[in-house]
């Protein structure tokens, strides 16, 4: 098939992508300790992916907070670089300027960057990052991405960037002000935060 030049039509294979050395390596200060007795103690953050349309992807970069469960802050972008996870960052440090938290991510090149270290080192934030390949490391991000797309993103199709920036936008809503969790003894996210200030 290499030789006549032909290529199969039903599974092509995967770009291969070179690794990137990372830039700056925090070690994984969390450990995996998903309570925090107060809010802005411990912060976990991720990207994840989204399609819409025929063919095109969106990409969720998003700040969660281990005392409540609470959406601190998040970007939907079509593209996943650095000012996504940057503007997400800045959004959390703006709504809570007096917050040093423990932020907590994977490996991304995002969050090894240099511009990414400036950024916390200016905020005052410790940051802690997965193992290698240990998804677990981060778990609650990685729940709450399942929580979204099962209850939300699985269950419509979206046309547009613009259609999928409003479910998004409902959805987070509804899950910090309004989804009652167990764990938070039947309260949402916001009236547990607000009793524990």
């Amino acid at each position: 098939m290499v030789i006549a030049g032909l290529q199969s039509m039903i599974r092509r294979k995967k770009k291969q992508y070179g690794k990137s050395n990372p830039q700056h390596i925090a070690e994984n200060v969390l450990n995996r300790e998903f309570t925090a007795d107060q809010p802005n103690e411990k912060w976990v953050t991720d990207v994840t992916e989204f399609k819409y349309g025929s063919a095109h992807k969106a990409y969720l970069s998003a700040i969660l907070d281990l005392h409540d469960g609470s959406i601190v802050s998040y970007v939907l972008s079509t593209t996943n670089n650095n000012p996504l996870v940057f503007e997400t960052l800045n959004q959390a440090t703006q709504a809570f300027p007096d917050a040093a938290p423990l932020l907590h991510s994977d490996r991304g090149f995002q969050y090894t960057s240099h511009g990414f270290k400036r950024l916390l080192q200016k905020a005052e934030i410790e940051p802690s990052m997965s193992r290698v390949g240990k998804f677990i490391d981060n778990g609650p991000m990685e729940s709450f991405w399942g929580t979204l797309k099962c209850e939300k993103y699985y269950l419509h199709k979206y046309k547009t960037f613009d259609e999928l920036q409003q479910a998004i936008d409902d959805y987070i809503h509804f899950y910090n002000h309004e989804r009652l969790q167990k764990r938070l003894n039947d309260l949402t996210p916001m009236e547990y935060r607000s009793k524990a200030a």
